[in-house]
């Protein structure tokens, strides 16, 4: 993965997230679930690493924001 973006974690509340997972549905539902909670800017697809197992996503989350009920 790329290096993070500092202003990605500039202040306190705002956190980046790598995932990894078997496969593109799995990792893009994980990512659904945190975007239903916190505001995230949400990755469109995975990308794969030659040589490692699986797909990895990141994406960023602000804390900050109240959270939203389930």
């Amino acid at each position: 993965m790329d290096p993070i973006n500092e202003v990605h974690v500039a202040e306190a509340g705002l956190v980046v997230v790598d995932i990894a997972s078997a496969d593109e549905a799995t990792a893009l539902a994980f990512q659904q679930l945190l975007a239903k909670r916190w505001a995230t800017a949400t990755a469109q697809h995975t990308t794969r690493d030659v040589g490692q197992p699986g797909v990895r996503l990141r994406c960023d989350l602000d804390l900050r924001q109240e959270l939203t009920p389930l």
